[in-house]
């Protein structure tokens, strides 16, 4: 009409998607560099894969853990032996161990006697160990009435039978407990899973929506040799 102005509402990239995005890439930046350092320090300090294990549990999807289950119950069996032979050589690791075999009430890889592999455990008759063939002190049956942690409980036990054994330390190996706490625990397992992955969905969807926030503003723009002008 005649005297009036008709404004038209151009479009505009979206500032909450677009600040969302920034801090939500900003996290995962933060969390990706946190886990790299952690990473490289381990390996050059520690000489330990296990935080390799992590990030290829982390990245292993429910179908792989089927279809290769074998292969990862051999690798994790691999893993548990590899680290009984340097209980002693690292604290963290031996700490690790230790925490391991008290958290699912299991001793060594398949059982007690993966031990063997262990130097300062070993039952041979040249081992000079006080040590030898026992169990670290994790591998015991806690006795709820004791107030003071027995380091020793472990000594000689694998000189007794197999039966007498059930009564002081865990027979069961780590490997099959951890087998059994996975499928006892696998809807929170199968949860955390998904949750990532609803993540990094919401993710692409605030990315891909942002593109189009960006498209549109710049269609309202024509390109001369002397820059960008605004379309009337």
């Amino acid at each position: 009409m005649p005297g009036k102005h008709q404004h038209f509402q151009e479009p505009e990239v979206g500032c909450c998607g677009k600040y969302f995005l920034f801090g939500f890439n900003i996290v995962f930046w933060v969390l990706g560099a946190l886990f790299l350092a952690i990473g490289l320090w381990a390996w050059s300090e520690k000489f330990s894969v296990f935080l390799g294990l992590i990030f290829f549990l982390e990245l292993a999807t429910g179908i792989l853990a089927f279809v290769f289950k074998d292969w990862i119950r051999d690798q994790l069996n691999l893993f548990i032996n590899n680290n009984v032979k340097a209980y002693r050589d690292d604290i963290d690791l031996q700490n690790l161990i230790d925490f391991a075999q008290e958290y699912w009430s299991c001793c060594g890889a398949r059982g007690p006697n993966d031990w063997n592999l262990n130097i300062y455990f070993n039952c041979t008759d040249l081992n000079p160990s006080r040590e030898r063939c026992g169990v670290p002190f994790s591998c015991c049956v806690r006795d709820p009435a004791e107030d003071v942690l027995n380091t020793q409980c472990g000594y000689d036990v694998r000189l007794k039978l197999e039966l007498e054994q059930q009564g002081f330390i865990h027979t069961k190996g780590c490997v099959g407990q951890f087998e059994k706490w996975l499928q006892d625990n696998l809807i929170v397992v199968a949860g955390v899973f998904v949750g990532i992955a609803l993540l990094q969905i919401f993710g692409i969807c605030l990315a891909q929506n942002l593109v189009s926030d960006i498209k549109a503003v710049k269609a309202n723009w024509i390109k001369y040799d002397d820059g960008y002008k605004l379309l009337k």
